[in-house]
């Protein structure tokens, strides 16, 4: 059995990125959540950080490396159309490497609704690159997911995007907005949400992130323990 080892489900959106991806694709694997905090992650992760994906003796590191592991042992987690399979791997690695100012400027918080203080040039050119390629995709391969009919790896690295979308109300075009609801209503992107909504745990750094994006204006979560 797989073990996916990961942190609190308000805060981290790269341990989204790989769960998402082993629930849409139906691949059996058991949850392992360290909150933030809590056990050094150095137990389990050659990094001290998460996602880590432990199979057997094998041990995978970082959510990209993670997807190319699974895409060996499993089908659908990379399209079976060759151009649609190198333009999904390009775009994840973009996501992976890229849309800093996004990132920093919108810490992701599933449970969340922020108005924030400004767009600052550099966050809307990522929102206009992010509204781009997301478009491309969409138009290239039909839809009604990045590269085609059905959910991949490529989804799966921009489902953190879609909640960072519905937390701050972040402003796109028509195709990409209908694009990121999709997103937020399957059924994995749901029952994570709900997940993260039932957390108590409260980490003082992500906490102060989400202060410094903007204005609080709701706050959805279960009270702090």
């Amino acid at each position: 059995m797989l073990i996916l080892h990961i942190a609190n489900k308000n805060y981290s959106s790269w341990s989204l990125r790989p769960w998402v991806l082993l629930s849409e694709l139906a691949i059996p694997f058991e949850e392992r959540l360290t909150p933030f905090g809590g056990a050094p992650f150095q137990s389990f992760s050659p990094t001290g950080k998460v996602p880590c994906l432990v199979d057997g003796e094998v041990v995978v590191w970082e959510s990209l490396a993670i997807a190319e592991y699974l895409a060996e042992r499993h089908a659908g987690v990379w399209p079976a159309d060759a151009a649609a399979r190198a333009w999904a791997r390009s775009a994840a690695a973009e996501m992976h490497a890229g849309f800093f100012a996004l990132r920093n400027a919108c810490p992701m918080s599933c449970g969340l609704r922020v108005r924030p203080h400004a767009f600052a040039p550099a966050l809307e050119a990522d929102l206009t690159r992010l509204d781009a390629l997301w478009r491309e995709g969409l138009a290239r391969f039909g839809g009604p997911f990045l590269a085609g009919p059905a959910f991949t790896a490529a989804d799966a690295f921009f489902a953190p995007v879609a909640f960072r979308i519905q937390t701050y109300g972040l402003p796109l075009g028509e195709a990409a907005a209908a694009y990121a609801s999709r997103l937020l209503a399957l059924p994995s992107m749901q029952r994570w949400q709900a997940a993260a909504l039932a957390e108590t745990w409260r980490d003082p750094a992500h906490e102060d992130e989400t202060r410094q994006a903007g204005v609080l204006l709701e706050d959805r979560r279960a009270p702090a323990a």
